[in-house]
This record gives C-alpha cells, structure tokens and sequence, in this order.
C-alpha cells in the first residue's frame, strides 16, 4: 500500500545527500514529491521537420546526422562540437558547446531529436546547444524547479521511482458525487499525468483536478478556520457613540471612514462576534477608524487592544491614538519588546485588574502572562505581517471577542470577497482632505545624478527623503544593493549630509533606533530596502527615489511611495530603470498614471499575476503548489460555492476535512 509520509531517501538512487537537497526544496517525504509539480513541459512529442520547423520557438526537431562531429577546442574549459542534420530535404547546422556527452549521441547516420530554437533563415537552418536525444525518446516531458546540485532530470527520475508505487487503489479524498458533478478525473489518473503526460489535453484534465482539490481545500480551511471562534458572545455594543467622538476630531472624516466605523459598530451590536477586514489606500485614515471604533468600545465598559508588526509602528499607533482619545478618561498603554521590566509589569497588573481600557504593542501581546480583564475587541494592524497562529493568539486573550483586521495593501474586492469568504470587508476609497496626490516620475540611469540634485534640493529646505534599493548585498546581476548604495551615497553625492542605513538583516533595536533617528530628522536621507514597505509616518519626508524599481511588484511600489507626501508639503517619487521590456515600461507607466492603490493592485494582477499574493508570506495563508488565483478564477468561484454548502461532518467528507487540517498544518496556521 502507497505510504505518502514515507522518508524521501528510502526511495531507490536517493541517499543522505542528496534526500538533504529534496528538503532545500521543501521535499522531505513520497507525497511531497509527488505533489511538486512540473513548472512548465517540453513537447517531444510532436517533432517537425527541418523544413517545417518554426523560427525563434522552443520545439522539437527530428532529423538524420548527416555528418561526423567535429570538435574544436576555443580556449581552456570551452569545446564546442559542430556536425549537420538532414530531414531529406533540407540541411540544419548544430552547434554544441561544452558538452560531449550531448554530442555524443549525434552518431552517424542515425536517427536524433533535437530540442531548442532554429535560427538562421529560409536558406540556411541551424540550432545552437539544443538538448539531444535518441530518436526513440519523443514524449512530453516535465521541467521542474531545481537548486544546485538537484536538476529537473533527478527529479524527474525520483517522480517516477515514486509513481511506481502507486495503484489506482490510491485514496481520493473528493467524494464520488463531486468528481461527477464537476467533471473531474479520479486523484490516481492526475497524479500520474501531471508529471508524465501523453498529451496536452491530459495534462489540462489533470491539472484542472487538482487545482479544484487545492482550492475547495483551501475554501473549507478558511471557513473552518472563521467557525472555530465564532461562538456568540456577550461583549456586544448597547450604545453608539460616533458621534460623540467625530464631534471631538479637529478634523473632519470622511465619508468612506464614517461608513466603516458604522459597519464595526453594527457588528458588534450583534450576538455574533465582528469578523470584519478593514481595507484602506495608503494614507486613507484607518488609525482614526480603529480610533472611532475602541472609543465606542471603552465606552460601552470593555477593554481593547491593537497589535502591530513592529515596535515603532506600535508606538506610532499609540501617539497617534492618545492624541485622539486624550482627555476623554479612558487609559492607553504601550506594550513591546522593549518595554522596562518594571513597567511591564505594572502593565500587565493593570490590564488584569480592567484598570488599562486599550494596549497597544507588538506581539508582546500574545505572550503568556498578558491577561485581560474584559477584553472585547481586538485589532490587527497590517494583518498580512501575522501569521494564522499569531493573529488566533491575540483574540484568544479574551472570550469570543470582536476581532478587526486593518490593511494598507488593496486587494481586488472580487478577489477579496471570494478568497476572505464570510469576513465581511470595508473599504476605505477616499482620502482626508489635504492629502495631496504623489507625483511621479520615471527616468533611466543616465538621469540618475539629476534626480539626486532633485532630492539634495529638498533636503537643502529642511526636508527629508528615502533611496530604495532592492538588494542588501550586490547580486549577480550588479542590481544596485542597500549597502553599496549607502557608502557610495554617503562618500561622493550626499557627502557632508546624515545619511541612514535600514535593512532587513540589521536586529530589530538597530532598525527601531535608525526609524527614530529618522523620524526625529537627525537622519535627513534613509538608504533602505523594501523593510520600510511598513513604516512610520513622517511628515517631513517629502521624496523617495527607487532604484531598480522594474523588480517591484506595483502594489509594493505604491506601498513604498505612500512613505511620502504624509504631510503639508508636495511629494515626489522618482523611479529608475532602464528596463526596455514593453511589460516593465507598461508597469511603471501605471504608476506614473495613478495614486489610486485598488487601480494599481488590478493592474498589478494582470499584468504580474498573483505570485504568493495571497501565500503565506502576504496572508499566513498556505502557499498554492499548482493552483493560481487569477488564473483560475473561474475555478475558485465553483469550489467557494461548494465549500459553503459541504458538511464536513459528514463521513463521506472525512477525507476532505482531512485535506484542509493539514494544508492549514503545513502552513504554520493550524485549524486545530
């Protein structure tokens, strides 16, 4: 019987090395490989002629080698073997570089498959360095991802030492009923044509099985995750007191803001706990949404809290929010990583005995000893930066409390709506007044120097700015690097200006101390890498200029350009690249449209696609190994359907619920 939890290295050619290269890969056991699935396939199987064969397209040649190969040794380490082919009709030219073995298998006279592009023109075929094969091995064969010293050939070989294990005894946890209902094959066939198919229509018909497994599991974890602590609760609102707070605002909110805190309020007038997403642009207002929100709570005689990724995100919380709610009698306390023994603990004594209405903090908040007294609502901020667990942590401080999760990082709502199913979702789509708009602009490497006059010009007027840069440390491809970037800015452009390093390597005190020294303006020009995505507010910053911006998504850029223009004075953001790519230019041009983050976050998913926008590292949800959300849409809205209406107590759906528990398992959330 097939054990999918069976060790990687008991299968027959893999031993303690290279079982050691499979778990790099997040491959440690038979099932886990059979679930990494090719990234793309080469057809062999449909071979062209020399005469028939498409210019400038990966495609497979068969022909007859017509002449011996010849080698010539070029220079120290490089060969290269040339010989010619022939369909008959026509002549192609081969080249092979550097590898005797492929050219060991033009013999002459003989029958050969060669894989690659053909280039030259109507006269005169030739290929360089295409992939060769005996003319008996014409099938679609699957490329895998792979690292050092692990190619998509091992792999390949191991995927089939593993499939020959399996039966069509194989368990399929998607009941008979369903498979009918939805068309779909039978887990056995899938598993066995997706790795190694005989045509492209079964490799659709595997494929669309199990991206409808992936998603229907990943939809009834979801909805397992929301139920497990949606028990009625008795921490409800009795009275509404917005308006008594927006009459207390030296400002006016908007109408996107008053909605949203309408909507939170009528939540948690409900039995039902609040299980709301608040999601807002860059700069929308949500601190004085969750501001609106904990007063009515306080105020209606329970306690609140409000936990942000960093610790000086959560001291910016806690300013901005004692600035709100001063003298209106309620008590606010900061708690962190950083906070003093003595004052911890006065602290926690004080929220257990009720005496603190709202903690604000890191995730300090989470750990053992911080106990509340009335907890009944709690806050997330930037929600995609906790985990399943963290996040399920904070609200099991308190006894079926409202939980509001708040995010700067816009998500198309018919996405959102299908992929957070029963979370319900408010939008904030206007700015405060006086918010001015970001101007952009994106320039080539060659104007480099003039955009950093632009910001010596600003920092000369008292103002602050940012260089992102995509790398900590230079890569291959020379990308400009935080780190080079700074000491050559310091040493030559922005000699005799403070200039900051931020990245993601530094420990979190040297960040925190480097943001303060920023925020205080010690610090005039911040070098930084993307870790300022999620940043303090700083007013006086008022240009940014990225480098290598053609290697950020556009959400990530629109998330790094709203680090300016927080205050009075006119911002800017200058991009540089010097892609030439229509993709990358069409994809900088957006942002040089469009301030509106719900705009650039529908372009970036057609333009870039999905990547792991909603993988654990975005979301704490688990990472999709074939489905993809925006390109299998149409299948993500059948399995939502099906979800809702699947009982998982259900014997026959045992094995579905068993699915979900351990995606869920492997992605550190847990439904358990």
């Amino acid at each position: 019987m097939f054990d999918e939890n069976r060790p990687i290295e008991y299968l027959s050619g893999i031993g303690k090395k290279r079982a050691e290269l499979f778990r790099k890969m997040g491959i440690d056991t038979v099932g886990a490989l059979l679930e990494f699935y090719p990234r793309v396939y080469e057809d062999w199987s449909r071979c062209y002629e020399v005469s028939d064969a498409p210019f400038d397209e990966q495609c497979c040649v068969k022909a007859t080698v017509a002449t011996r190969v010849e080698s010539f040794r070029i220079r120290k380490g490089l060969t290269i073997f040339k010989f010619k082919v022939t369909d008959g009709k026509m002549p192609m030219f081969v080249t092979v570089f550097n590898n005797k073995y492929a050219a060991a298998k033009a013999e002459l006279g003989g029958e050969i498959l060669l894989y690659g592009k053909v280039g030259g023109n109507f006269n005169r075929r030739e290929m360089s360095s295409p992939q060769i094969e005996r003319a008996t091995d014409a099938h679609i064969r699957p490329i895998y991802r792979q690292c050092e010293g692990l190619s998509s050939a091992i792999i390949e070989k191991a995927v089939k030492q593993a499939q020959s294990e399996l039966d069509e005894s194989l368990y399929d946890p998607i009941p008979d009923d369903i498979r009918a209902e939805y068309k779909l094959c039978h887990k056995y066939y899938a598993t066995v044509k997706i790795h190694f198919p005989d045509s492209q229509e079964e490799i659709e018909i595997a494929k669309r099985r199990l991206v409808f497994e992936e998603l229907l599991t990943l939809q009834l974890g979801l909805t397992m995750l929301k139920k497990r602590s949606r028990e009625q609760t008795a921490k409800t609102l009795a009275t509404d007191y917005t308006a008594e707070f927006i009459k207390s605002l030296p400002f006016d909110m908007t109408g996107a803001q008053k909605r949203a805190v309408s909507d939170a309020v009528a939540d948690m007038a409900k039995s039902m706990p609040m299980n709301r997403l608040l999601q807002g642009d860059v700069g929308s207002g949500k601190t004085a949404v969750a501001a609106a929100i904990m007063y009515n709570t306080v105020k209606n005689g329970y306690q609140c809290a409000l936990m942000a990724p960093t610790e000086i995100l959560a001291e910016q919380h806690y300013h901005s929010l004692a600035k709100m709610l001063n003298g209106k009698g309620m008590t606010i306390a900061l708690l962190t990583g950083s906070t003093p023994t003595a004052e911890r603990r006065r602290v926690l004594s004080l929220l257990k005995s009720g005496d603190i209405d709202i903690a604000i903090g890191t995730h300090a908040l989470i750990q053992n000893g911080v106990d509340f007294a009335r907890l009944a609502l709690v806050i997330t901020d930037e929600q995609h930066r906790f985990g399943v667990n963290q996040r399920a942590a904070l609200t099991e401080k308190g006894e079926n409390v409202h939980t509001y999760v708040m995010s700067a990082t816009p998500i198309p709502r018919t996405l959102a709506l299908i992929v957070y199913g029963d979370l319900d979702i408010s939008v904030l789509d206007e700015l405060p007044k006086g918010r001015q708009p970001i101007e952009t602009y994106c320039v080539s490497t060659k104007l480099r120097l003039r955009a950093y006059n632009y910001v010596k010009k600003h920092l000369d007027e008292g103002r602050q700015g940012y260089v992102v840069c995509p790398m900590v440390e230079e890569g291959e491809m020379q990308l400009a690097s935080a780190v080079s970037f700074y000491e050559k800015l310091q040493k030559s452009v922005f000699k005799g200006y403070s200039v900051g390093l931020l990245h993601g390597k530094m420990k979190s005190d040297e960040k925190d101390a480097v943001m303060r020294d920023f925020a205080s303006g010690k610090i005039q020009l911040l070098v930084a890498t993307t870790v300022i995505e999620v940043g303090i507010d700083v007013p006086n910053a008022v240009i940014m200029v990225i480098e290598n911006a053609e290697r950020f998504g556009l959400s990530q850029l629109h998330q790094l350009r709203g680090r300016v223009g927080r205050g009075k004075h006119k911002s800017t953001c200058i991009l540089i690249s010097d892609a030439d790519n229509d993709e990358s230019q069409k994809r900088l041009q957006v942002m040089c449209k469009t301030n509106d983050g719900f705009k650039i976050a529908d372009e970036d998913l057609k333009l870039r696609g999905p990547g792991d926008f909603f993988g654990s590292k975005q979301h704490g949800l688990p990472t999709l190994k074939i489905a993809n959300i925006f390109d299998d849409m149409s299948v993500l809205k059948e399995t939502s359907a099906l979800a809702k209406i699947i009982d998982l107590n259900d014997e026959k759906n045992a094995g579905l619920k068993n699915a979900a528990l351990r995606l869920f398992d492997n992605a550190k959330g847990g439904l358990n």
